[in-house]
């Protein structure tokens, strides 16, 4: 996934999928996957230009964007579990009585109450995106010189599996620990890996740059891009699971992004 993408994405783009950011291609905000503008793509059942492809894409390799946005859980969505599960059979267009018998509720006045307080939720939720970009709005008509925004917090992978003070890393910061920590030829100039909750969150950032989305890795593969940076590649490749960054089956045979 491309982070700052998806982050940066419009409502519609979210529920599409995939992004028109300039004339030249759509990106997937899934997996990052790009359709160049005027390429004609060939499938088993025709041929597609760009947006088409990407639609197409989003169908046949994601899941629905709906249990997409899912996924992320609650750290994201806001809902309780039980709402989540209500929130599914909202979309399926089940009637209040339909799940009453599907959840064991009591009455249909509680479906009818946790429809509301979702939609609460949903007003709620326009008016703090409104007013976070007013926000960033006035604070960059504020903003003197060509200077950067140091203290722009850094976007990180929505699958990290906790969201905490630990995450509200600024653009300085990050800079500061990539320089402090890496050569300028990308190599990592420790020998331990950091205690630090923060440094060891932007060196797996870092890390994370190596692997390709979409793609499985053996485990020698991970333990190959790992070690070019840091000996001890077991400590870090279960950090990188322990917070999200990869993950992998059950007997540990094979690893990728976690999406």
């Amino acid at each position: 996934m491309n982070s700052e993408l998806f982050w940066n994405a419009t409502n519609e783009n979210l529920k599409r999928g995939y992004t028109h950011i300039d004339e030249d291609s759509y990106t997937c905000l899934l997996c990052g996957h790009i359709f160049e503008e005027g390429v004609i793509y060939q499938t088993e059942n025709g041929l597609y230009d760009a947006k088409k492809m990407a639609e197409v894409h989003i169908k046949t390799h994601h899941p629905p964007i709906f249990e997409y946005l899912m996924s992320l859980g609650r750290v994201y969505t806001g809902l309780s579990p039980g709402q989540e599960e209500l929130a599914r059979l909202f979309a399926a267009g089940h009637s209040d009585k339909e799940i009453m018998a599907k959840t064991g509720a009591n009455s249909p006045s509680t479906i009818r109450n946790q429809r509301f307080a979702i939609r609460e939720k949903y007003k709620q939720a326009k008016i703090l995106v409104a007013l976070v970009e007013l926000m960033e709005d006035e604070a960059a008509k504020r903003k003197k010189g060509p200077k950067p925004d140091d203290s722009k917090l850094v976007d990180f992978h929505p699958q990290a599996t906790s969201i905490d003070d630990r995450f509200a890393i600024t653009q300085a910061e990050r800079d500061e620990v990539l320089a402090r920590y890496f050569s300028p030829d990308g190599k990592l100039l420790i020998e331990g890996f950091p205690a630090k909750e923060k440094r060891k969150i932007i060196i797996m950032q870092k890390l994370i740059g190596d692997f390709q989305a979409g793609r499985h890795y053996a485990e020698n593969e991970v333990n190959r891009l790992l070690k070019k940076y840091y000996e001890d590649y077991v400590s870090v490749r279960r950090c990188m699971i322990e917070y999200g960054f990869l993950d992998r089956n059950g007997d540990g045979t094979q690893y990728w992004i976690k999406t």
